[in-house]
């Protein structure tokens, strides 16, 4: 049977699934499972691709972001950020909304997760959103679209699995990602100033009350710091980070901030390992598709068919990567996506010159975007349900806000020296940089 066929029947398989309910991973699998049947590839060798998927030093980082997360959230010292969020903006048109975002700025630098965003944002400020008065979808639009930024800024676990699959430079991804992702949460800002609902806005704080309440987050504002200023001075990999990061929040903000919680850190633990297992699984069924798809030249054919059109444009292949990445994060979560598509990425990435890291952030930043658009949107989808309403109603809320992502991911295209400007300071080689011959500066490609 010809490999387009095969390719296509794959495809409609895990689709297929998918819309029945059945799970990504083992939607993805059945997929798998039927290419194999059609072709001469061995089950062992099926097993074997899974395991080399999940087989990654990188991919360690993950459950300790998710730990950092699920600490902070779980001790309750979130309250300690929110209340500095309010004290620095809930006296500006749309209170609590504003409050939203900034709080998301805040702690998208600790968790790297935007189910985690979800989930800490919809317990924190999902009810006394609700108590001043805001439409409950509107509350799920912006919590969330402010929930994405944790996609684009360190400790990215979106990065990190872009990096380890993609072999680019996570530290380099990590500050390029700041540019979109303040991008992202400026321009929600403004959003909700001039077309959100007003809410109500709180008297301005005085510099006493913002001091103070700085100084009552000032423990965990530690935290990215600590992971930044490790990875970024190199101290620590990425999944070293991550393990003192940990530590700190056990041996000093629990201890500190709420000494009781202390005897539930085991649960944490736990809980933090089974919601690791829900992408650590997903992975290993992405990265044997995204064999398989390779085995039969799919990504060959998908490039082909690109530079067909763009030529070596690297604008318009980047345009056309971001249309393909929105409809595939239509209906795949970003982790399976960037597996399954790697050899894709690359293969354009070499056709059209482009940085890696500056590809890698634009597609992170589309796969972010779909994460609150339909069919499946899933930050959306979560917070609809934390908030109780319909799915429906809250695409509805959202659909003003996709100009703000849209706007980004036209600019991250466009302005790459900007989104680059960062790694090239801070990480030089992390974007192609070398020294220069004589010693002093780097030489950095165009």
């Amino acid at each position: 049977m010809s490999a387009p066929v095969v390719l296509v029947l794959m495809s409609s398989c895990f689709l297929f699934f998918g819309y029945l309910g059945v799970p990504v991973p083992f939607s993805l699998m059945a997929g798998v499972f039927v290419g194999a049947m059609l072709l001469d590839v061995s089950l062992a060798a099926i097993i074997q691709k899974i395991f080399d998927g999940v087989d990654s030093e990188a991919l360690l980082a993950i459950p300790f972001f998710l730990l950092v997360g699920e600490l902070m959230s779980s001790a309750n010292v979130v309250v300690r950020i929110a209340n500095l969020s309010v004290s620095l903006v809930g006296h500006i048109r749309g209170g609590l909304s504003q409050v939203v975002v900034v709080f998301s700025m805040f702690f998208s630098e600790m968790s790297g997760s935007t189910t985690a965003d979800v989930a800490v944002m919809s317990r924190a400020l999902g009810g006394p959103m609700r108590r001043e008065g805001y439409e409950p979808a509107f509350i799920a639009a912006i919590i969330a679209s402010a929930s994405t930024i944790a996609a684009l800024v360190p400790p990215s676990i979106t990065a990190v699995v872009y990096g380890a699959v993609g072999n680019v430079s996570i530290a380099g991804l990590f500050m390029a990602g700041v540019v979109p992702g303040l991008m992202i949460g400026f321009g929600l800002m403004i959003y909700c100033y001039f077309f959100g609902p007003s809410g109500l806005r709180k008297p301005r704080a005085p510099l006493r009350q913002i001091a103070f309440a700085a100084g009552d987050a000032a423990l965990p504002l530690m935290i990215p710091v600590i992971l930044l200023g490790g990875i970024l001075t190199g101290w620590f990999t990425p999944t070293e980070a991550g393990v003192v990061a940990v530590a700190y929040i056990i041996l000093v903000v629990i201890p500190a901030l709420n000494r009781g919680h202390l005897k539930k850190i085991p649960y944490d633990f736990c809980l933090a390992g089974l919601i690791f297992s829900l992408p650590l699984i997903t992975i290993g069924a992405a990265n044997a598709f995204g064999w398989m798809l390779a085995y039969l030249r799919g990504a060959i054919y998908i490039a082909d068919w690109i530079t067909s059109i763009a030529g070596n444009d690297p604008h318009l292949i980047m345009l056309l990567m971001v249309l393909l990445f929105t409809v595939v994060g239509d209906f795949i979560e970003p982790v399976p996506t960037i597996i399954i598509f790697m050899p894709l990425v690359n293969a354009l990435t070499q056709a059209g010159d482009i940085n890696g890291v500056h590809m890698g952030v634009v597609l992170i930043a589309t796969l972010a975007f779909g994460l609150i658009t339909p069919p499946y949107g899933l930050v959306l989808l979560m917070a609809s349900k934390f908030v109780g309403i319909s799915f429906a109603k809250a695409l509805r809320a959202a659909l003003p806000i996709y100009v703000v992502f849209l706007v980004t991911i036209c600019f991250t295209i466009y302005f790459p020296k900007v989104v680059l400007w960062l790694p090239k300071q801070v990480i030089p080689e992390s974007v192609g940089c070398f020294k220069a011959p004589g010693g002093t500066g780097y030489i950095c490609p165009n």
